[in-house]
């Protein structure tokens, strides 16, 4: 039937078009979870019965491949009952022991569980990283670049003064938004450059650094200018986190810490929460990021700082292209691995 565009709508159509477009968009978005969900649940009880059967019967890898070709057979639909699928389940199944229901873990696609399985092998790091993927919504690239960067070692790893300055929870949440060091390989540079040139090429990729920075963060604005009766101020960068509710102010030395830079930072910061921070905001901190810094020195420094404040440091440079073609990836060990195994039935997976 041709939709009639003349029709006379009554009052309130397009308003209840879109929150019943809305109820569909939600509707699909809770079916496609729960379909995931199941599909997680059911790789998980595979591979705890594939685990369960090969510690009490010792089960070789023809096995494995045997039935990968069994269970496609019967559900040729499929397509994640590949061997090597199933050597993944009976890892994942290893890797959390427990139902995994309740956990993280069970809210990701399947593509992330491979990933933190492949990737890391310690329970910690892998909770760590799907809860960290679950509540930030990280793509498999993003969980991929946020393991290979190490963000959870550099996570809170900044020396700051926050226990000291700020009220607990306050500090702890505080410390988590201090990484160190800060990697800045995206910028694509190398060697010695300028603090401006470095602020404008964290400035043109700004994506890149608020993924770096962490979750939460929005970019307020650079070389941000502040008017002290009639004194001229300039903060390199400011960011607003969101999740904390609290500005952020950057100052970016490419060289080594310096105790005049707390100074410098420290003024900014109160000058900041005195100009900017509205009532419902959390205490402003700083984070100065320099090239390198003697950890002693900083605690010094920022011992006698009224400001909460932290102080890390940055890395950017690339390998050379050369050396890093000739590195091994995983996948190339994996392989190499699975083809010196006694069985040939590798051959046979999707």
């Amino acid at each position: 039937m041709t939709e009639d565009r003349d029709l006379a709508l009554p009052t309130g159509y397009t308003d209840l078009l879109v929150e019943l477009k809305t109820r569909v968009r939600a509707a699909r978005t809770k079916a496609l979870r729960t379909v995931n969900t199941q599909l997680i649940e059911l790789y998980w009880s595979i591979g705890k019965t594939v685990l369960e059967r090969q510690e009490a019967e010792s089960w070789g890898s023809g096995v494995m491949g045997r039935l990968a070709d069994d269970l496609r057979a019967e559900f040729p639909e499929m397509k994640g009952l590949s061997r090597s699928n199933l050597f993944y389940m009976r890892g994942f199944a290893a890797a959390w022991p427990d139902p995994i229901v309740q956990q993280a873990v069970g809210q990701l696609p399947w593509g992330h569980i491979t990933v933190l399985l492949d990737k890391l092998d310690a329970a910690k790091e892998r909770a760590w990283y799907a809860s960290a993927a679950v509540e930030h919504g990280w793509s498999r690239n993003v969980l991929m670049n946020m393991i290979m960067n190490k963000t959870l070692e550099r996570t809170g790893a900044a020396p700051s003064n926050f226990v000291q300055r700020l009220v607990a929870p306050d500090s702890e949440l505080a410390q988590q938004i201090a990484k160190d060091p800060y990697n800045f390989e995206f910028l694509g540079l190398s060697g010695e450059v300028a603090e401006r040139d470095l602020e404008n090429a964290l400035t043109s990729r700004i994506t890149e650094t608020l993924r770096e920075l962490g979750p939460g963060f929005s970019f307020v604005g650079r070389q941000v200018h502040f008017d002290v009766d009639g004194d001229d101020f300039f903060v390199d960068m400011l960011f607003f986190n969101i999740e904390q509710s609290r500005y952020v102010v950057i100052e970016l030395k490419t060289g080594k810490f310096q105790p005049e830079y707390a100074g410098k930072l420290n003024f900014y910061v109160a000058l900041v929460d005195d100009v900017l921070r509205r009532d419902h905001h959390n205490e402003t901190i700083g984070i100065l990021i320099c090239g390198t810094k003697n950890d002693r020195s900083v605690r010094y420094s920022l011992g006698r700082s009224t400001s909460p404040m932290a102080v890390a440091a940055y890395t950017y440079d690339n390998l050379p292209p050369a050396e890093q073609q000739a590195l091994p990836n995983e996948g190339h060990i994996v392989a190499a691995l699975e083809w010196a195994e006694p069985e040939t039935s590798a051959a046979q997976d999707e």
